[in-house]
């Protein structure tokens, strides 16, 4: 899993010859109606719009995430329709190769939940059994590849391990949304630490926000 930041908005305007920040931008766009638009501060604005739920404003600005993940995670980040996605398509290039993931024991009274429980001995049988099949996998893959068989053909041998990324773009709105969501421990854990990475970047990206939001580094 790997996640890092692509883009934020870039304020094109100045107050008191200094470039807004996006933050500074949401907060002069939330001031459209006001005769004070180019109010530098905006710290207390911000706050006041996320404690009465004023959700619009963040709307003003975009940030865009490269995801490194697998094929059995990223549709569950599809999932968030108010984000624009572009993903690795194994129809037009060529797999290369899997995310091996730790097991984890089923929680039998919360099917949302998993223990991290398990005995060495089945650790160890899955970690096999991920190498066994991937190695199967790709084989008959490249197998199919070579035999003329067009990629969007042979990409149904490939197991939901196999690797892929995507570019994820959003309104700040959307991303609050996706953090608060995603970072919950009901998400599954390799989904929860894509999200907690992002959550990472997005307080260095916007610190008034966060903070506003409550949000704190987590501890490694």
């Amino acid at each position: 899993m790997q996640v890092r930041l692509i883009s934020v908005t870039n304020p094109l305007i100045e107050i008191d010859d200094r470039q807004l920040t996006p933050e500074g931008l949401m907060a002069y766009c939330a001031r459209v109606s006001s005769p004070h638009q180019e109010t530098p501060d905006y710290e207390k604005l911000l706050s006041y719009c996320i404690d009465k739920k004023h959700w619009s404003v963040f709307e003003m600005v975009d940030m865009t995430v490269e995801i490194t993940t697998s094929r059995a995670i990223s549709p569950q980040i599809l999932r968030h329709r108010s984000f624009c996605f572009q993903e690795f398509s194994q129809r037009y290039a060529k797999a290369q190769t899997t995310e091996k993931y730790q097991p984890r024991r089923q929680d039998t009274k919360n099917r949302q939940n998993s223990l991290d429980d398990l005995d060495e001995a089945t650790v160890a049988w899955f970690d096999e059994a991920q190498e066994k099949i991937a190695k199967l996998a790709f084989d008959s893959y490249e197998e199919a590849l070579e035999k003329g068989i067009a990629k969007e053909s042979a990409r149904v041998l490939l197991p939901l391990g196999t690797q892929t990324r995507l570019y994820m773009k959003g309104s700040v709105r959307s991303w609050i949304h996706y953090l608060d969501v995603r970072t919950d421990p009901t998400t599954q854990k390799e989904h929860r630490d894509i999200a907690e990475a992002i959550k990472s970047i997005f307080m260095e990206q916007f610190p008034v926000i966060s903070k506003a939001m409550g949000w704190k580094t987590v501890e490694s």
